[in-house]
């Protein structure tokens, strides 16, 4: 059969391979959100039980409080019979403590008509299952990844950023403390001129272990390096991130058809900013290292 002049076979394999990519993209889609309702639903059931379990928590412990009320106030009845004005103070304790157990119990204990723990924990093990294989299934493109990860700096900048005044504000309570401390040691050691325990004593021995201890942790922990090494990695991200947004610095031969590359130089370039936060904190978190030994031995 001749081939008809009007039959582009190029021009019909783009057409099936647009569908079949818009075929993908649909499916994808589909996945991506069956998975995000699936965590939605595992993160409910995980909210519902660890309530549950508090409850049945609270009831059992108010089982326990009612119990050990009704014992104390039968054993001290049984003591103090012959004093009705001793035990009756005991007893009426113990019964506020019984009614308000009971209250609890009743509050905190699921209906009958519930779910049991046991059953909730079955239902939430199946949906993590099922939630773990959709997971092994669907894995992001390169493309995902990396647009994900550049809105997922965000937060690592917030979080550093909040570390480091969390860390700053440890450290200038504690230096303030130790100033404050000796001045006032020195001060109260002077007014002190006798050899009895007085308030003057024990102040001097308060203050002293306080401020003691205030510089063991500010030595120890190093507050101000780590505060300052994490608001230097939240300024060097936050640069990326603003040099990536406007096309400057390094991403500034990246054409608008090259957003890829510049988002894989970005992503290594927070990478290799986080990776040396990371070696500084380990850093922060070793030893001091010991005074070097002499080779040299004593002559004799």
């Amino acid at each position: 059969m001749p081939r008809d002049i009007d039959d582009d076979a190029s021009s019909r394999m783009d057409d099936a391979e647009e569908h079949l990519s818009l075929e993908q993209r649909r499916v994808a889609a589909a996945e991506r959100s069956k998975l995000s309702n699936l965590r939605h639903e595992v993160r409910q059931a995980e909210r519902e039980l660890a309530r549950r379990t508090r409850a049945v928590q609270i009831g059992l412990l108010a089982l326990i409080v009612a119990g050990g009320a009704l014992l104390t106030g039968l054993g001290w009845t049984a003591l103090a019979w012959g004093s009705p004005a001793t035990f009756l103070r005991v007893d009426i304790i113990c019964g506020a403590l019984i009614l308000i157990a009971a209250a609890v119990v009743l509050v905190a204990l699921p209906r009958r008509d519930s779910r049991r723990l046991a059953a909730m924990q079955d239902d939430l093990d199946t949906k993590r299952e099922e939630l773990r294989f959709l997971s092994s299934l669907y894995y992001p493109t390169l493309k995902e990844r990396r647009s994900l990860y550049r809105e997922d700096v965000a937060g690592v900048i917030e979080q550093h950023r909040a570390d480091s005044r969390k860390y700053w504000l440890v450290h200038n309570v504690l230096q303030n403390l130790i100033m404050v401390g000796s001045a006032a040691t020195t001060t109260v050691a002077a007014l002190d001129t006798g050899g009895k325990l007085t308030w003057q004593s024990v102040l001097i021995v308060a203050i002293g272990f306080t401020v003691t201890l205030s510089a063991a942790f500010t030595g120890y922990y190093k507050y101000r390096e780590r505060s300052y090494f994490l608001l230097q990695t939240a300024d060097a991200i936050e640069e990326e991130a603003n040099a990536v947004a406007l096309g400057i610095g390094p991403y500034k031969n990246f054409g608008p058809d090259q957003q890829q590359q510049a988002l894989k130089l970005f992503t290594q370039r927070v990478e290799d900013h986080r990776n040396e936060q990371r070696r500084r904190q380990q850093q922060l978190d070793q030893p001091a290292d010991p005074a070097p030994q002499t080779g040299a031995s004593p002559a004799a």
